[in-house]
Formats: C-alpha cells, structure tokens, sequence
C-alpha cells in the first residue's frame, strides 16, 4: 500500500490527479476501521494531515467556510456562536479522541446516513466545496449525497471545504442510540430556525438511504407561525401543532429495520426528536438567545 503525504493542496490536487484511486484520510476515525478488520485494502492511501489549507476556517459575509480538515473538538470550541446546530451535533460524537481526530470532511466523505455532522448541516443550507488539479465547483448537500456511502466527487477530486450561512435564529440537534453519545444514531434530527425569513429547515438522520429534509413539516410550522403571528409575538406553539410537525417528521423519513432499530421505532423516535428539538429552539428564540 502506497502512503502518499502531500504538503500543499496544489500537491494534494495533483497526487489525487495522477492517482484516482488514492483514498483520502485525515483523521482516519472511519478508514482505520475499515482496514483494521480488512473490509478495505487500497493501493494508495492520500494523507491529508499535512495540507494547512485544509485545516482553518474563515468567516465572511455571513458565511463560514470550514475547511474539510477542521475537526470536531474544533467545532466545538471555536464556532458554536456560528454554528450551534452543528456544534451541538458535534458534542455527541465519539470519544474525546474521536472528536479531536475526526473531521467535517470525513464525515461529508463517508457519506454514512447515519453521520452526525449531516443534518444540521443540511438544516443550515450548507454547500459543499470540491476540487481538482483543473478547477473547483460547490453544491448543496442535498445533491452532493446520492445514497448510502455514496456521492458526486468525480476522479481526482477532494472535499476541500464546507460552506455554511452563520446561524441568524435557534438551532437544535438531538439523536438516539443506546447512549447519549459514543454511538452510531438509531435516529437523529435537526432543526433551525430563521426569524430574519421566518423559514423553518431541518434535516432527518440515520432513516434513510441518505440525510433528508422533512419539507412538509417545515411547510406546516411556518404556516402556523405565520397564521398565530408567533415570529413577532414569540407566544407559545400549542402542543396540537407540536404534535403534527412531529408526525410529519416521522413521515418524511425513509427507514429501514436493521440490528440497531426497526422502521416504526425509527419513526416513532424522530416524532419525538422533533417535537423536543422545537421546544428548545422556540425556547431559545422566547429568550432571545440564538
């Protein structure tokens, strides 16, 4: 197995050009596993770790650019006032080592439905930034995963950023499993709010074939915002409405029975995640916090 260990993202650009094949790594949280129990023997690994491009991030006009590098302990410590949703997500990830070694990026890559990252960067518009030895191109999330472990990079090109809008309302995130945290989401959900739009947004995690958008459940929620006048009072959502945006959360969701969960479990847990998640951003947005 070849290790190649570029120091530059041009390097890196032309070492995944003249080897397609080359499987990237930065922490290696997902990779080493795979090798680790031989489901995964490549001829070329491209180590990361050593390319600063891929390490920062940067704030401008309302947005934040994340490197593909930038880990989850990072997220944690240093943009939750931008990115609550995302941050809070990344709180639930792993270990503490786990957190310091896994990165935005690979969680992007491995495009697992169960990755915590996704939904709250679905939730917040996110846009995912890939290049190559021959130029660069972004695109939603929405289309930049295409199934279970599976995405739109072409040959020879890397996740090299992720752009988020900075948060302008409340967001949530919230997930079950068999514990908290340190373990793969049996169901997870996330939610944002945006006053500045009076929009509603959200993202479904680990029931379906990939991360979803309960658009109808948006739909509805704005609707009863709008009719009750809510964005500019901040009164109190009735349990009634909270109720029916859970079901269709529930009924957004693509689940499968697997080891971990069965389909009606899946269903009835994100009605739940739902309905707790908007409690605690309407909360939020009652205080006047973001």
């Amino acid at each position: 197995m070849e290790i190649l260990s570029p120091s530059s993202l041009q390097e890196a650009l032309l070492a995944k050009s003249e080897t397609p094949s080359a499987v990237p790594m930065a922490g290696g949280t997902d990779l080493m596993v795979e090798l680790n129990f031989d489901r995964r023997r490549p001829d070329a690994i491209l180590d990361l770790t050593r390319v600063p491009e891929l390490n920062g991030w940067e704030r401008a006009d309302g947005v934040i650019r994340l490197g593909a590098g930038v880990t989850y302990a990072r997220l944690v410590a240093e943009i939750a006032p931008e990115l609550p949703g995302l941050a809070i997500a990344a709180r639930t990830v792993g270990s503490p080592q786990i957190r310091n070694r896994g990165t935005v990026g690979g969680n992007l890559g491995s495009a697992s439905p169960a990755g915590d990252a996704l939904p709250p960067l679905l939730a917040a518009g996110a846009q995912v930034v890939l290049a190559s030895a021959t130029g660069s191109r972004s695109m939603p999330l929405t289309a930049f995963i295409t199934g279970p472990k599976t995405t739109s990079l072409e040959p020879g090109e890397l996740i090299t950023a992720v752009s988020v809008p900075v948060a302008t309302g409340p967001q949530q995130f919230s997930k079950i499993g068999t514990r908290n945290a340190m373990v793969i989401a049996v169901a997870s959900f996330a939610l944002a709010l945006h006053p500045e739009r009076q929009a509603v947004t959200t993202g479904i995690g680990s029931a379906g074939p990939r991360p979803l958008m309960a658009t109808a459940a948006e739909s509805f929620l704005k609707g009863v915002l709008d009719e009750e006048g809510l964005w500019d009072t901040h009164g109190p959502i009735l349990p009634a409405a909270a109720i029916r945006f859970g079901e269709l959360v529930a009924d957004a969701a693509q689940p499968i029975d697997d080891i971990r969960g069965t389909i009606r479990y899946r269903r009835h847990a994100l009605g739940v995640l739902a309905r707790r998640t908007l409690g605690w951003a309407w909360g939020d947005l009652r205080k006047g916090s973001r």
